[in-house]
């Protein structure tokens, strides 16, 4: 009795622990009081979780691959052969995996390892891998046993791992924690997850519309030989087609049917229509379209289907005709999970032909009954691969290339004519072995998949073992990955389905681009594995299904009774009585005669049985409803409790049962036992095995209950089971605690301390929370948690609490609130290089610097010293020169100082740390290898992150001292002070109500529950509270810690369990002012690990633009970034210029330097090289423009009043370049000289602005062009006496000269009588806008300036990326005024100015945002 007692009573789903848990079988119950089997049902769950569920699916999936899938895989690839000697072969026997071992090369001895060795020496926990063979040598029969082909990463935990069976105490002498879960890899150190795949179901008939809107039905053949995927689609016409990715085009389906021997197109539409008239009025087109072609004979519809194939399948340089090729497609190729055999002589295509014909009819009856079709997302339809399907996968593409390398390698030393010894088997493998180890170690430690044979390349498959906390590894070894692109913006796949309903965790799924794509397994759902299915095929023709074979299509769609029986994707045959051969069946599977995991469920609309034993099914265990009675009761529950029963003894006994989503669409299931319906009259057991008229209807659905769930609790998965009271938040507030739950620091292990890995985070003073769940205690969290109890007032206090942010005492963290410890790993391998050249461990050097202080004499770190940032951990040095050898064989100088270079590692992290340990060690490739772990202890601070179990996360804004703080009655100060607003609009009741329950559970000294859907009642807690004394909801009398007076208000008061999270400021803040830069930009780096600088991207540099600080923007866009100096040639202007030489121009004349950002440097050279040379251009009219005056009347003004006047009364009539030549010359009569008028040019007013501008336009590798009404000596003259004529590239102008009198002679640019024939107001002898035009092709960028009237028609030339400066309280402004429509011609971006200094910011503006 005693054993009896003993078994099975551990606590956890994870723990083997065999001493048990009372506190947890038996919460506030004594052995002998009675059991309540309706509150008590839940106790099947801890039951249920030690020998299915959670981490168990991934651990029955590697041993099923172990123990059942390698054999199978070797059995169907058996012998290798030899082409070059017909008397050689080679055949696998058995294949079986040792235990994990390492290989020690300097004892040359293999011993077996742990998996915490395995992680501390970064090598992988792996078993060898033993054949047993038989070849031929010489004859003769050689057999050989044991023989190793390679290393087999072990799961932890499975069958084959050293933990398996052991209990906590033995646990605890191989290093490992009883609580860890087990069901991933240690590879080279790393711990590695195989991810749960989702996949769409194999071997199944879903119909669907695809992208065109034609419906059409499509299934996805999978065997162990080949894979393809086949459609049947009502195409347009109304015509079925059949298409496949090796037709070149769809063939009409009674073609396939027809070359599959069934010639008769009566009995084609009988198989697919049957009776319905309906069908066939739709199939009657693909009937009609078939004669068309006159083919009648399978002879011609094989060769018909022949010409369809896109290449010819040329197997051995064998060509053969159409007709046997067609054949052997039909045979192997279309639909290959459906059989095809041969009956005497010939192939046996009947049981394909009725498929085709079967998936026909879906297609059509989904037409007409108006485009009703299946759901790809249901989870009925999905299957889930778990890691031993993936590595059966894997290892069965490795092995068959293996035999292929090892085929050649006989090949090959077959060939040798004068070979000295006989070629022997053993040694090849040997050779060989390391062929699967590295496939098999590559793939799970980069998680690329890829299979050859079937096209698959999958990325992502594992992921690194998430160990920020207990929960985020649990949450990581349930969760389930979707092959979905996650950048699609579809609902369809990521909407919680009804079918998810305890399979899948309605909350726990990320945020953003993968939300409802990444899910997780609920807590008692279970993966089935394959099972063979011949003895249930056997058993449904023995329970009356009737053989595919011999039935016409007219039988097989006879009445509303007859149902198609379908097995696994493959069509046995039909039933009369479908409710009588379910019944059946699934009384013999609860009496334990077929697998409990082989699910049964019938489809009334498409009239048809499924049976389903494949593996990837997700089901979930149901107690039993017999007669409106559960089958589990009392006793059952005291007999779980007290470990009398295991859960699969209650499978067994048939009181529950495993169902998975179909078969849950074909029964009632009752939450609890208050909601169980039954009536007698409507009991289908009752008329089930009466005998049926043949005429008589199928009976529909009862509405009787069947099944009673065991815990509603359990929809929830493991992590989104931390919560309490989840059923009182708001939904996504459970799924950000989902999220955030996997970031709170807490215990790890209970081996956490022996860890050395990359990051660890400890919660130095973790405590289990005041309200517990329990699913916290079945997965053990209890034990290892992460969070804190702490009092927390709900009010507003200081104003540092706003959004979201958490008040904090500084007492409470003086006493250690939220502390927690940081282990950094420092690693070095000391390598030995080819040339017998080594790394080296040196002293530090004496006296040592600050920056070796903590060095020991052997060059590592001393346990115990204090680390600060860039300080040495280990000071190793490596040689120069690792290749080749010197003469003698020895290295070079090996000894010498100066053929070192010293690579030490380095504490790159910011604050005080501890070396916490030492480990020296040697990896797998037998190296030697340091590993330094670093603490640091940390106290919370402002900014550090928080957050309840609820979702409401926030910062500590404020730390104040604790007499400062508010306190009760009983002088209690809080830990945490919270603003109020967080409540209303997160709607998070159920942290309202943990609260009062901390509260009661504290004043009366146990623990309480807030499990989903149930937990401790509102009423019974406050019910506590009154009776020690307290408010009835939760509130207190508080004081002011300020001024020592009661608040007004009476406030929210108690404990709440908050969990600190991973984002700490220390790890975020980041700063600098000068530092490191890019090589190739020259600007400085990013990020915060490189000691980047703070970049100012697009948005802020619009910001800046926006407020009009160039200044700043030059700033930091240019001095403070990349600015660089480089040379121009002003003949050519290509930039790139060096130390005074223009490589184009071959000279030094005119090479100027010029200030640009080196990344625009590097951008104009890069275009260069691609025969791109950027160049800008900026145009500018002349007077009132550059020059704040016309020219013409200045000199006038200055020389001759008179002369003036006359211009005046004559302006017009006479046109304007005419009038000036005239007057020119009266000036000359009058005995002005040429030299007065230069001296007069020289006075005009320019302001230094304009010459900046032209500057910064040169530096741009711009050009400067005037386009002006006044004459070419005018701005020639003035140009050279302000020093800006060697700015400007080209002066467009009246041409004007000097004669020999001095007499300045001006002409008009267009000479009459042409005319230029502008519809603008241009002047006659100078359209500006057919002068831009001709230039601006070569240019990316043209900014034209200018004010007059005549302006306007080169603005509105300009492209949308130009710029057009407008000059205010001029002639421009008030013609574009005038008329809105004006200003909408102009394309470019205009930009208003009134002084050159405006103007001048502009341009820098505009250069600035073009570079």
């Amino acid at each position: 009795m005693e054993e009896l007692l003993v078994r099975g009573r551990a606590s956890s789903a994870i723990e083997t622990d065999v001493t048990g848990r009372d506190d947890l079988r038996f919460i506030n119950k004594q052995l002998a009081d009675p059991v309540n089997s309706l509150e008590d049902k839940w106790r099947l769950v801890p039951a249920f979780l030690q020998t299915k569920g959670l981490v168990k699916q991934h651990i029955d999936s590697f041993n099923y691959f172990i123990q059942t899938d390698l054999q199978k895989i070797i059995d169907a690839n058996r012998k290798v052969t030899s082409d070059q000697d017909p008397h050689f072969w080679l055949t696998f026997k058995k294949i079986y995996v040792g235990s994990p071992q390492t290989h020690d090369t300097k004892s040359n001895l293999s011993r077996s390892t742990t998996p915490q060795e395995c992680r501390l020496s970064d090598t992988t926990y792996a078993a060898l891998i033993f054949v047993d063979i038989e070849y031929t040598r010489n004859g003769q029969i050689i057999k050989k046993r044991g023989l190793d082909i390679g290393r087999m990463p072990i799961m932890l935990r499975s069958c084959r791992c050293i933990l398996e069976g052991k209990s906590p105490a033995e646990f605890a002498d191989v290093g490992e924690c009883p609580l860890d879960p087990g069901g991933y890899f240690i590879v080279r150190g790393t711990e590695k997850v195989i991810l749960i795949q989702e996949q769409l179901s194999k071997n199944r008939i879903i119909v669907e519309t695809d992208r065109t809107g034609a419906i059409g039905a499509s299934v996805t053949s999978s065997t162990h030989e080949k894979k393809s995927k086949t459609h049947v689609v009502y195409a347009k016409g109304g015509k079925t087609v059949l298409k496949h990715n090796s037709l070149s085009s769809d063939v009409p389906v009674i073609i396939v049917m027809k070359a599959m021997g069934i010639e008769s197109d009566l009995e084609i539409a009988e198989l697919i229509c049957g009776s319905d008239e309906e069908l066939l009025a739709l199939l009657s087109p693909t009937l009609e379209d078939t004669a068309k072609l006159s083919i009648a004979t399978q002879k011609q519809a094989l060769d018909f289907i022949g010409s369809k194939f896109k290449s010819r399948n040329l197997q051995y340089n064998v060509k053969r005709n159409a007709m046997e090729e067609a054949k052997e497609w039909l045979a192997n190729t279309l639909l290959a999970h459906v059989p095809v055999e041969m009956v005497k002589g010939a192939l046996h295509f009947r049981p394909k032909a009725v498929y085709v014909a079967l998936m026909v009819r879906r297609t059509l009856q989904a037409i007409k009954d108006g485009g009703i079709v299946d759901d790809r997302d249901f989870v009925g339809n999905k299957r889930l691969e778990l890691a031993g399907d993936l590595l059966s996968l894997l290892f069965e593409d490795l092995f068959k290339t293996w035999q292929q390398v090892l085929k050649r390698q006989i090949d090959a030393s077959m060939k040798k004519k004068n070979r000295v010894s006989q070629y022997d088997a053993v040694k090849g493998i040997e050779q060989t072995s390391r062929f699967i180890t590295d496939g098999l170690f590559r793939a799970i430690s980069s998680g690329n998949w890829n299979v050859k044979r079937f096209k698959m390349e999958r990325a992502g498959v594992t992921q690194v073992l998430s160990r920020l906390s207990y929960v985020s590894a649990l949450g990581m070894l349930t969760r389930i990955s979707s092959q979905f692109e996650k950048t699609r913006k579809v609902s369809g796949p990521r909407a919680l389905q009804t079918s998810q309903w305890g399979m899948l965790c309605p909350s726990d799924t990320p945020e953003g681009e993968a939300c409802g794509l990444v899910k997780n397994l609920a807590l008692m759902a279970h993966i089935t594995t394959d099972s063979d299915d011949t003895m249930i095929r056997q058993l449904s023709f023995i329970l009356g299904v009737e053989d595919v074979n011999f039935l016409t299509g007219s039988e097989l769609y006879r009445s509303p009774l007859t149902y198609l029986v379908f097995l696994n994707g493959l069509l046995l045959g039909v039933h009369r009585q479908p409710d009588r051969f379910v019944a059946s069946f699934r009384k013999l599977r609860r009496n334990g005669r077929i697998n409990p995991l082989v699910s049964i469920f019938r489809s009334i609309p498409q009239q048809t049985i499924f049976i389903a034993s494949d593996g990837g099914r997700v089901c979930r265990p149901l107690i039993i409803v017999e007669k409106g009675k559960s089958k589990v009761a009392a006793k059952e529950i005291s007999n779980i409790m007290s470990g009398v029963y295991k859960f699969e003894d209650l499978v067994r006994q048939g009181r529950i049962e495993y169902l998975d989503v179909n078969e849950e669409t074909d029964t009632n299931i009752a939450i609890t036992e208050a909601d169980i319906i039954y009536k007698p009259e409507d009991d289908p057991a009752l008329h089930i095995f009466q005998p049926l008229a043949f005429n008589a209807t199928v009976r529909t659905p009862t509405s009787n209950t069947t099944h009673l769930e065991i815990a509603p609790f359990t929809i929830l998965g493991a992590v989104a089971g931390l919560i309490p009271y989840p059923h009182h938040n708001q939904s996504p507030r459970n799924t950000y605690q989902c999220a955030m739950g996997k970031q709170a620091m807490g215990t790890i292990a209970y081996n956490q301390l022996n860890r050395i890995d990359t990051l660890l985070y400890f919660l130095c003073y973790p405590q289990q929370p005041m309200v517990k769940t329990r699913t916290i205690e079945m997965i053990g969290f209890d034990k290892v948690p992460a969070g804190q109890n702490a009092i927390v007032a709900v009010m507003s206090y200081s104003g540092y609490d706003i959004e979201d942010a958490l008040v904090m005492n500084k007492a409470s963290l003086d006493r250690g609130f939220g502390r927690c410890q940081v282990m950094r790993k420092y690693s070095a391998i000391v390598k030995s290089y080819p040339n017998r050249a080594y790394d080296r461990l040196m002293m530090p050097p004496n006296p040592p610097t600050a920056k070796y202080e903590a060095l020991d004499e052997d060059g590592l770190a001393c346990v115990g010293e204090k680390i600060y940032k860039d300080q040495v951990l280990i000071n190793k040095q490596s040689p120069l020169e690792t290749r080749g050898a010197g003469d003698d064989g020895m290295v070079t100088g090996a000894a010498d100082a100066s053929s070192f270079k010293n690579t030490p590692v380095s504490h790159k992290y910011p604050g005080t740390s501890v070396v916490d340990s030492v480990l020296l060690t040697t990896n797998e490739d037998d190296q030697f290898l340091v590993k330094v772990r670093v603490r640091q202890t940390r106290r919370p601070e402002l900014g550090d992150k928080f957050s309840s179990r609820h979702g409401q996360k926030g910062v500590v804004g404020i730390i104040v001292n604790q007499e400062d703080m508010p306190f009760n009655d009983m002088g209690t100060c809080p830990d945490i002070i919270m603003n109020p607003h967080g409540f209303p609009s997160r709607m998070t009741v159920g942290k309202m109500i943990e609260l009062l329950a901390g509260k009661a559970g504290v004043i009366k000294g146990e623990l309480q529950y807030g499990t989903c859907f149930g937990g401790s009642k509102v009423e019974d807690m406050s019910r506590i509270l009154v009776e020690n004394g307290f408010n009835y909801s939760g509130k207190d009398y508080i004081t002011s810690g300020i001024t020592g007076e009661p608040l007004q208000a009476y406030i929210f008061f108690g404990p709440v369990y908050y969990q600190k999270l991973k984002h700490m400021v220390m790890d975020k803040m980041h700063a600098r002012a000068s530092g490191p830069r890019a090589n190739l930009t020259r600007q400085p780096t990013e990020g915060r690990s490189r000691d980047g600088g703070l970049r100012v991207g697009e948005m802020e540099r619009d910001c800046l633009i926006g407020h009009g600080t160039s200044s700043l923007l030059i700033e930091r866009l240019l001095i403070s970034s990349d600015i660089y100096d480089a040379e121009v040639c002003q003949d050519c202007g290509i930039i790139g210029g060096w130390q005074g030489y223009c490589q184009y121009c071959k000279s030094q004349n005119g090479i100027v330097k010029i200030t640009v950002p080196y990344a625009c440097k590097l951008l104009f050279q890069e275009l260069i090289s691609m025969n791109v040379i950027p160049r800008l251009k900026v145009a500018f009219d002349f007077d009132f423009t550059l020059v704040d005056n016309d020219s013409d009347c200045f000199v006038f003004d200055k020389l001759s009043p008179e002369l003036r006047k006359k211009m005046s009364e004559l302006s017009g009539v006479v046109q304007w370049t005419d009038l000036m030549h005239q007057l020119l010359g009266e000036l000359n009569s009058a005995g002005v000289s040429k030299a007065q008028i230069i001296g007069v040019l020289g006075n005009i007013e320019f302001n230094p602005a304009i010459l900046q501008m032209f500057e910064a336009i040169k530096s741009s590798s711009g050009d400067v062009i005037i386009v002006s009404d006044a004459n070419s000596v005018y701005i020639d003259e003035i140009l050279k006496a302000k020093n800006g004529r060697q700015f400007v590239t080209e002066i467009v102008t009246n041409p004007g000269s000097w004669d020999a009198s001095g007499r300045l002679n001006v002409e008009r640019k267009v000479k009459p009588p042409a005319i230029h024939g502008c519809p603008n107001v241009c002047s006659v002898n100078l359209c500006k806008g057919a002068e831009i035009l001709q230039r601006m092709n070569n240019y990316d960028l043209v900014i034209y300036g200018g004010d007059g009237k005549n302006d306007f028609c080169p603005m509105t030339k300009l492209r949308s990326t130009d710029v057009a400066l407008v000059r205010r309280g001029h002639s421009l402004e008030a013609y574009l005024k005038a008329d809105a429509k004006r200003v909408e011609n102009i394309k470019a971006r205009v930009l208003w100015w009134t002084e050159a200094n405006e103007m001048l910011t502009h341009v820098q503006t505009v250069l600035g945002q073009k570079q």
